[in-house]
């Protein structure tokens, strides 16, 4: 069985930064290191009013 973890700070500051600089979904998976439906799910779930919060979906996660 695969093991699963988590992403890290860094990787959502990554993927923030990414994002906010016009990058795509792929892109951003392939910088950063993960799946793709990581990045789609990671967006998804932690979007508000004022776009993807890195810190607010890291201290939620952990």
């Amino acid at each position: 069985m695969d093991s699963y973890k988590q992403l890290t700070l860094e990787q959502r500051y990554g993927i923030y930064s990414l994002k906010k600089t016009g990058h795509n979904q792929t892109e951003i998976a392939t910088v950063t290191g993960v799946h793709k439906s990581t990045i789609s799910r990671e967006l998804r779930r932690n979007h508000g009013e004022r776009g993807y919060r890195y810190q607010q979906a890291h201290y939620k996660a952990i």
